[in-house]
């Protein structure tokens, strides 16, 4: 099993015909993935990647019976483009864009409430992600697929590029994963920590799970919280930024320290507290997830 994406999953790109869309789309493609349509207003009826261009995401969900959305719009569009997605009927939404304005994020937020509340829940991937890939399945992100390798252990991580460096330590471990999600790290985003552990402790195949963290916010300690109240699966976790001076934006803009919140400090012994096996330094946590799961793989196969 997986999450949020499987080999069935039909994808429709917005901002498909554009430099990025179409680049990571042709990715996705030769990974596997059903990439169904496109959607750029004004080229409606055209082709590309030799998939059908449509000018609305109502459109396109109604002509293929698309269930995800990729988006690679601009930032001024983006927000608009997530909600053109929601209300076309779109369950999982998965947006790459860098950049969107935090009150454009905050009125997507809005709507995607309302629409929970009238039972047409949509779960969203993101802003500033780098998306979701479920290893010999389907990928729908910028991630380089190559890396991964299929098996039980889920990923999660506010960090790309810390994202790929789990994964890529697990696979030479030989722990492959079963799906791995980027939730970004915007202040404010879709899917959180919580989120997440949620559907991997629900999920049949996810033995374990690595968590990537980093400074700013409350989202490492609301997962402590989650964890040590509902979680059976052990955890593994990384927390970035442990130098970063205080009140200063370092990378991501959900990565700021103010005060004493949102320290490197509160959040490690948060998720210790819970039972998380918190790794000091990133190159140890492929290591650490296989000294602790495969004698337990090798004594159940006995």
């Amino acid at each position: 099993m997986s999450i949020l994406l499987n080999k069935d999953s039909k994808i429709i790109v917005h901002g498909l015909t554009g430099a990025q869309g179409s680049f990571h789309a042709q990715q996705c493609m030769d990974y596997g993935s059903r990439i169904v349509a496109g959607v750029t207003p004004g080229k409606g009826g055209d082709r590309h990647l030799e998939v059908p261009v449509f000018d609305t995401a109502a459109y396109a969900v109604k002509t293929t019976g698309a269930d995800t959305s990729l988006i690679f719009v601009p930032p001024p569009f983006a927000a608009d483009s997530i909600l053109e997605a929601a209300y076309a009927g779109i369950k999982v939404i998965i947006c790459i864009t860098e950049g969107i304005p935090v009150l454009d994020m905050v009125r997507v937020k809005k709507h995607l409430k309302r629409l929970a509340s009238e039972g047409c829940p949509v779960t969203l991937v993101g802003p500033n992600c780098p998306g979701v890939i479920t290893p010999g399945e389907c990928k729908a992100g910028i991630m380089p697929g190559y890396i991964h390798k299929k098996g039980g252990i889920g990923v999660v991580s506010r960090s790309g590029t810390l994202t790929y460096e789990a994964v890529w330590q697990l696979t030479n471990s030989g722990l492959g994963q079963s799906t791995v999600i980027g939730i970004g790290g915007d202040p404010v985003q879709g899917m959180n920590f919580v989120d997440t552990l949620k559907l991997f402790k629900e999920d049949r195949e996810t033995r374990a799970v690595v968590m990537i963290g980093e400074i700013g916010g409350s989202a490492e300690e609301d997962a402590a919280r989650f964890i040590s109240e509902h979680m059976t699966k052990p955890v593994f976790a990384f927390v970035a930024g442990k130098t970063a001076p205080p009140g200063r934006r370092m990378g991501h803009a959900g990565a700021i320290v103010e005060g004493n919140s949102g320290t490197h400090a509160s959040k490690v012994k948060a998720l210790k507290k819970a039972g998380v096996c918190v790794v000091e330094n990133l190159s140890h946590i492929g290591g650490t997830a296989a000294a602790k799961l495969k004698p337990k793989v090798k004594a159940g196969k006995k």
